[in-house]
């Protein structure tokens, strides 16, 4: 090989290591600054934190792959939060559970405090809205997203949102409200 040929070498692997170098720490800034949110909304989703962090981890491995389709560093939240939310979904498209409706069966509660069962009790009826109202709730309540922000992750229009966001907030009164005259106990 001729001398040309191995500076020519020699310089290209030194610019594959540098867009290594500069896409490893881009990855790392975008995990250290959005993986506590990220989390946080998997395990508000699942309930499980070993779940939590396989989504999080998969999340991270997705965004990984594909972090040269990140164009605008702006975008990095929302972009993270729609991978997070197609790996949930692959999750039940992969398996299958065998579904049981909690109407018809006891529950043991070991929370003591009427506080944790209300959040509980919140936290069932909002993951019983449909998804159309469902995701754009748990997007502004869980992952801080503004209402534009999550027009752009949902490709809805912004007044779209927020009258989905208003109709889900809604159907939650009047079903925390059913379940409260059912059982005859009044919340303050």
């Amino acid at each position: 090989m001729n001398l040309f040929n191995r500076k020519r070498n020699i310089s290209s692997k030194s610019l594959v290591f540098k867009d290594m170098n500069k896409k490893q720490k881009r990855y790392e800034a975008l995990v250290n600054i959005y993986s506590p949110d990220l989390y946080r909304y998997a395990f508000w989703i699942c309930r499980d934190p070993h779940i939590a962090q396989d989504l999080v981890q998969e999340t991270c491995l997705r965004a990984w792959k594909s972090l040269d389709s990140l164009l605008d560093d702006k975008a990095a939240k929302g972009w993270l939060f729609t991978i997070l939310r197609r790996e949930n979904a692959r999750r039940f498209e992969r398996k299958q559970f065998s579904l049981v409706d909690i109407a018809d069966n006891e529950v043991a509660d070991d929370h003591d405090s009427s506080e944790e069962m209300d959040k509980e009790l919140l936290r069932r009826k909002i993951l019983r809205l449909a998804d159309e109202y469902k995701d754009p709730l748990l997007l502004q309540l869980i992952a801080g997203f503004s209402t534009e922000e999550i027009a752009q992750q949902l490709n809805l229009n912004k007044n779209t949102v927020l009258t989905r966001l208003f109709r889900a907030k809604n159907l939650l009164k009047s079903s925390l409200s059913a379940t409260t005259k059912s059982s005859g106990v009044a919340h303050g």
